[in-house]
C-alpha cells in the first residue's frame, strides 16, 4: 500500500514540474481542435480498405488521413475516448451504445456509412416461388443474427412476427407460418454448410463470402436499405462526444457518403457491402 501511495505521489510531482517547464503531449490535440490529420482505428475488410480508397479524395479537402487497422472489437474504442485516435470505422450503433455502457465511455455516431446485409441463399431450391409446404429453412441461432433472419423471411412474405417482436425476434415470435415451414437453427458458421438439406439458408454477409456466395448474383433475397435491421446494423463513423463537428471529422464523413466511394463500393464488393442512403 505504501508503495502504490508513493507511486501515486512521484506521478504528481512529475506531472506538476512537467507541467511548470511548458512541457506538451507531442502530437495529441485538445478536445473539439481541428487537425489537417484525421487518424482513424479501423477494421481490416472492408472498412480500411474503404478508408484507403478514400484518401485522395480526403487529401484535396486539405486533410491527410492516417489508417491503423485493429483485428478486435475493443482497442478501436479505447484509442478514440482516449483521444489516440480521432475517430473509428467497424461497428455498428449497437454494438457502440452497449460497449458505452459496460466501459463507460462517451462515443457517438458522426456518420452513417454502409451496411452488411443478410440474404437468403438457394438450398435444395432455387426460388422462393418454389416454397413449398414444410421446407426447412437454415438461420444463425445467436440472437441478433436471428431476428435478422427472421425479419428478412419477414420481408419476402414468408412468415409473419409479433407485432413487437423487432430485433430480438426469435422463432417463439412467428404469428403466421403459411407454409409451415421448419426453421432449422444453427450456429452462425454452420448454416451454408447445410445447403443440401435445407430449402434456403439464411446467411450474414461474411459467412455468404466465406461460403464463396456473391451477393448481388446468389442472394434470393437480402436486406434492403429502408429495412429496420439496416438502418440498425448501418455500419459508422464514431468519434468521442463533442468531436462530431471536428471540420476534419465532417469532411471525412462527406467524402465517405461520395458518389465516388459509393460506386468503388458497389463494384468492389458486389452487394456483400451496401453504401447506406
Amino acid at each position: 500500500m505504501k508503495k502504490l501511495v508513493a507511486v501515486g505521489l512521484t506521478g504528481v510531482l512529475l506531472a506538476g514540474l512537467l507541467a511548470g517547464c511548458g512541457a506538451k503531449g507531442g502530437d495529441s490535440k485538445k478536445e473539439g481542435e481541428d487537425s489537417k490529420v484525421v487518424k482513424v482505428a479501423a477494421s481490416a475488410t472492408p472498412h480500411a480498405e474503404i478508408l484507403e480508397e478514400a484518401k485522395p479524395l480526403l487529401k484535396e479537402k486539405g486533410y491527410e488521413l492516417d489508417i491503423k487497422v485493429f483485428d478486435d472489437y475493443v482497442q478501436p474504442n479505447e484509442v478514440v475516448e482516449s483521444g489516440d485516435f480521432d475517430a473509428n470505422y467497424f461497428q455498428h450503433t449497437p454494438y457502440l451504445e452497449s460497449f458505452n455502457e459496460e466501459k463507460g465511455t462517451h462515443l457517438v455516431v458522426a456518420g452513417e456509412i454502409h451496411y452488411e446485409p443478410f440474404g437468403i441463399y438457394p438450398g435444395t431450391k432455387k426460388s422462393l416461388d418454389e416454397i413449398a409446404e414444410g421446407d426447412k429453412i437454415a438461420v444463425p441461432n445467436d440472437t441478433t443474427n436471428e431476428a435478422r433472419a427472421l425479419l428478412l423471411l419477414q420481408d419476402n412474405g414468408i412468415i409473419t412476427l409479433k407485432k413487437d417482436a423487432g430485433l430480438e425476434a426469435t422463432v417463439n415470435d412467428i404469428e403466421e407460418n403459411p407454409h409451415n415451414v421448419e426453421i432449422v437453427e444453427l450456429e452462425a458458421a454452420q448454416v451454408a454448410r447445410v445447403v443440401d438439406e435445407a430449402a434456403y439458408v439464411v446467411l450474414n454477409g461474411n459467412y455468404a463470402l466465406e461460403a464463396g456466395y456473391s451477393v448481388g448474383k446468389d442472394a434470393l433475397a437480402y436486406e434492403k436499405s429502408d429495412s429496420e435491421a439496416a438502418k440498425t446494423y448501418v455500419n459508422i463513423i464514431a468519434v468521442k462526444k463533442g468531436n462530431e463537428e471536428q471540420k476534419g471529422i465532417k469532411a471525412l464523413v462527406e467524402v465517405l457518403k461520395s458518389d465516388e466511394i459509393k460506386k468503388f463500393i458497389e463494384e468492389k464488393y458486389d452487394g456483400a457491402v451496401i453504401p447506406f442512403e
